[in-house]
Parts: structure tokens; sequence; C-alpha cells
């Protein structure tokens, strides 16, 4: 296999209003944009100085009459995009677009797996055309969290289909956290959710330097912070928050005086501890 199999590679913002999206997140992110050259749908980039973090695209008017929302979304890496997906329909998930060609860069398919939470698989058809992802820089993902409904078939399932491997599994009252490893690098983490949660999802930590001064900058731009901020080992601070069109994503960050006291509730979940 590649070295890049199982790995997260790509993440991609479909939204409602691209334009208040890119104002939102360029303020609350710092990101640019730049239009990229490529055939279909209007498709901009998020940007951290010359190298992009992330996509941008409008959510289809079908898939909205269907009750898509906004939404974040991850692309996997595999090595064979129809022979994952073969072996996603015998582990009973989801196939929500089958193995399509985009001209000469890549092979996808969107899926999801026996809980719903949907994720992309992708073979870029030129290993140089994979954009760099850094998951240690500011502006891009540091951490990918599985919110599911049974972390042990969610495990398995991801392992058959990736190769993913237990890292650690920190046991608190409310439940279990699992770590998990792709190509023998702690990647992320998965948990049950609530049983009144709504369906399982990915959610991406984004690297901010300050999370209290993060946090004002989504209150200012009229998201929604749902959860945190909530100490990390390490010294770091997570949050979760969701933008004005209802997509949902995380923070990571250093803890700061300004956020001291803004939330009572604090998280049990331990985005980072390894990674």
């Amino acid at each position: 296999m590649s070295s890049s199999h199982g790995r997260f590679v790509w993440y991609e913002l479909t939204t409602t209003d691209l334009e208040a999206a890119k104002v939102f997140y360029g303020k609350v992110m710092g990101w640019g944009t730049r239009e990229a050259s490529m055939p279909g749908p209007r498709y901009t980039l998020f940007t951290v100085g010359n190298v992009s973090t992330g996509g941008l695209v409008n959510l289809p008017r079908d898939a909205k009459t269907q009750g898509a929302a906004p939404q974040w979304v991850g692309y996997v890496s595999v090595d064979d995009v129809d022979a994952a997906v073969h072996r996603i329909k015998e582990l009973h998930g989801i196939v929500y677009v089958p193995p399509t060609d985009m001209a000469d860069v890549s092979r996808f398919s969107v899926v999801a797996d026996p809980q719903m939470a949907t994720f992309v698989l992708i073979n870029w058809r030129d290993a140089g055309r994979q954009l760099p992802i850094q998951s240690g820089v500011l502006g891009h993902v540091g951490w990918h969290e599985l919110l599911t409904t049974d972390w042990q078939r969610a495990f398995v399932f991801y392992r058959e289909i990736f190769g993913w491997r237990k890292v650690v599994a920190d046991v608190a009252p409310t439940g279990t956290y699992l770590q998990f490893s792709a190509g023998g690098r702690t990647i992320g983490g998965m948990l049950n959710t609530p049983t009144t949660a709504p369906v399982a999802f990915w959610l991406y930590y984004f690297n901010v330097a300050d999370i209290g001064a993060a946090l004002d900058r989504v209150r200012a731009e009229h998201g929604e912070i749902l959860e945190g901020p909530s100490d990390i080992p390490g010294g770091g601070r997570v949050a979760r928050c969701t933008d004005p069109q209802g997509a949902t994503f995380a923070l990571i960050g250093r803890r700061s005086d300004k956020s001291i006291g803004y939330f009572e509730r604090e998280a049990t979940r331990d985005p980072g501890v390894r990674a």
C-alpha cells in the first residue's frame, strides 16, 4: 500500500452561501481564498499563505431538497477506490456517489459508514497533484474525531477499509474515547454520542494560536459555540462550533486568560493527547 493509504488528505466545506463562508472563515481562521482551475462547478480553495488547507463548494439544489445540510467532509486516500467501495458495500456502508473520474486529476467516491458518517474516498491520478496537508500548522486540521453510535463497530469498519490501528482507549465515567492511528501516526479519536444526538458524523479540529481569541471571532461573526472551551492534556483547549450556515467544526489551540470563564461545561474527550 502507498504511504498515504488511510490518511485524511483533504477537507471540503459544502455550504449554502459561498460568499458568507469566505468572510466567516477568513475572519475566524485568517484564511485567504482563490478560485481553483478545475472542471465542473465553481470550486474555491481556502489558503494559509500559499498552501491550500481546504475546499469550498456550493451545496447542490437537489441535495438540499433531499435534506442535505452544510457540512465539512474529509477525503481519505486509498490505493484503489473501486476495491474500497466494494468492501464498504460488503460491510453495510452506504455509497452516495459511485467511483467517478474527475478528468485526469483523481478518482473518488462519496460514501458513509454503517452509522451514516459521511466521508470521501480519493485516489490521485498523479501523486504530484496531491495537496500537502500540514496537520501541525496553524490553520490546518490537527485532529479528526468520529462521533458515532457504536465506536467499537465503527472501528472494525474503518480498520477493514483503511487498516487503522487502535492506539489507546481512555475510559471515563461518560464513556470510552478510542484513539486510532494511520500509517503509524495517531490522527484521531472515536467516541459514542448521547442517544439524543443526531446521526454519526466526522468532526475536524482546526489549529488556532489562541482558543479564547478564536472563539471571540466566532461569536463576532455570528457563529455558534456548541461546547467548550475544554481542557486537554498538554495545556491546550478545544471547542466545538457551527458557522452561520450550520456546518459544524472544532478548534484546538493553546489556553489563554480570555477563554477562562466563558463556559461552564467541560468535555471529557481527549483530542490530541498523543497526536
